[in-house]
């Protein structure tokens, strides 16, 4: 299917959008994003993505271009422009064009664009088997909080992955877990739940209110704290989470099993309680 995209109040086919070359987010990576996953045709989760898409660009300093009803009209409209039930939602905005000058220029517009894309949801076996990582130390910068289209330091460390084989990198700064370079990581023993805290040093992944939510309707205790190194090494069940790939399970890190080496009882009880809300049950 041919797709239609979203820049700067007009609506085009992929092919035709165009950026000038002095757009802050192509000289400095100086904007945010944001994505939304959508399925059966509807948002998932949508005001906690417009609400996070808001705190980013407030915290880099960029006005926001559309009101809430201006980003909720244009989301509904590229979803309708495609066929696909399940879709994800591309949103970005740069600062905007002018001569190239660290500092903020003091009359460029915002640059706003999305797309939509086909949502290809996590596979049967993966699920059912999960997934490889390894581990890394956190080389990114200091405000991983923040949204931001600079993401040299997470490519960096997914190709690290990929290229080892994996699914996915779990990271560490100062001996502590932050994050996946696209995921929240999740720490399970025994019937526990465990996760770092929401700070400069951790997006805080739409997922995260999610599964808060989703460990009080599946009865599991959830404890959000610095969580060591060591602990991660000698988890019973690790988890990853991201808005296109869910909640998958961690089954080897660096090559080793975490903990039987398959799913566990906590993953079961978690990936129910997300389709069911997906399902809105």
């Amino acid at each position: 299917m041919a797709q239609t995209v979203y820049l700067n109040g007009e609506f085009m086919p992929l092919e035709e959008a165009r950026v000038p070359v002095l757009d802050r987010g192509f000289i400095f990576g100086d904007g945010v994003y944001e994505v939304v996953p959508i399925y059966g045709g509807r948002t998932f989760r949508w005001p906690q993505h417009l609400a996070r898409l808001e705190r980013s660009l407030a915290a880099i300093g960029i006005a926001n271009p559309l009101d809430r009803e201006g980003w909720t009209e244009l989301v509904e409209q590229i979803i309708g422009y495609h066929e696909w039930a399940d879709q994800f939602v591309y949103m970005q905005v740069t600062r905007g064009v002018a001569r190239r000058d660290h500092a903020f220029p003091k009359d460029a517009r915002p640059t706003v664009f999305a797309m939509s894309s086909p949502l290809v949801l996590p596979s049967a076996a993966q699920v059912e088997q999960g997934v490889d990582a390894i581990t890394l130390p956190d080389e990114r910068w200091l405000h991983c909080d923040i949204k931001t289209t600079s993401l040299l330091g997470n490519v960096l460390a997914r190709q690290a992955a990929v290229q080892a084989g994996a699914a996915e990198c779990v990271m560490f700064r100062d001996g502590f877990l932050t994050e996946g370079a696209a995921s929240n990581i999740w720490v399970a023993r025994g019937d526990r739940l465990f996760a770092p805290p929401r700070d400069n040093l951790v997006l805080e992944g739409v997922r995260y209110g999610l599964i808060e939510e989703l460990c009080r309707k599946a009865d599991i205790r959830l404890q959000i704290r610095r969580i060591l190194r060591e602990e991660v090494l000698a988890a019973d069940e690790l988890m990853l989470s991201s808005a296109t790939k869910e909640v998958l399970p961690i089954t080897r890190l660096d090559g080793r099993p975490v903990g039987a080496g398959r799913p566990g009882p906590v993953f079961a009880r978690l990936h129910k309680a997300y389709q069911d809300a997906k399902a809105g049950r």
